[in-house]
C-alpha cells in the first residue's frame, strides 16, 4: 500500500492519509472545504465549498498520477439535502464528461462546521 500526499490538498487533521493506493486503485479520505495553505474552512455558500472540496480532490489525483476520468465512484456528504441542486451543479460542471457512480448521503454534522465532504475511489492509468 502507498500512501498519497500532496501540499496542494489540506494536510490530514487526525490519523489518517489523505489518499492510499492499493491492487491499482486509489482510495481518499473524505475532503472537506479547507484550504491547504491556511487549514481554513473556505465559503459560507454551498457553492463555494463544494469548488474547494472538488479542487482538493484534484489535486490528490493528481499527486497519484490520475485524473476523474478514471473515478470510479465518489461518495457526498451534505448537512442539508436542500442544498443538492446548487452542489450538483457545481459538480457536474467540475468533473465534465467524467460521470463516475456517486452516492449523496445527508449528514447531521461534518468537521469543522463545513456543508459537505467528498471521498472517491479511482483507478490508476497504466
Amino acid at each position: 500500500m502507498k500512501k498519497i500526499n500532496t501540499e496542494n490538498a489540506p494536510a490530514a487533521i487526525g490519523p489518517y492519509s489523505q489518499a492510499v493506493i492499493t491492487n491499482n486503485t486509489l482510495f481518499t479520505a473524505g475532503q472537506i472545504p479547507l484550504d491547504p495553505k491556511t487549514m481554513k474552512l473556505v465559503g459560507e455558500t454551498i457553492e463555494e465549498q463544494t469548488t474547494q472540496v472538488l479542487r482538493n480532490l484534484d489535486a490528490i489525483l493528481n499527486e497519484a498520477g490520475t485524473s476523474w476520468q478514471q473515478v470510479i465512484k465518489t461518495t457526498v456528504f451534505l448537512t442539508n439535502l436542500t442544498d443538492f441542486a446548487q452542489m450538483n451543479k457545481i459538480y457536474s460542471d467540475f468533473l465534465n464528461d467524467a460521470k463516475p457512480a456517486r452516492s449523496t448521503v445527508q449528514v447531521a454534522a461534518l468537521p469543522l462546521g463545513a456543508k459537505i465532504e467528498i471521498e472517491l475511489v479511482a483507478e490508476l492509468p497504466n
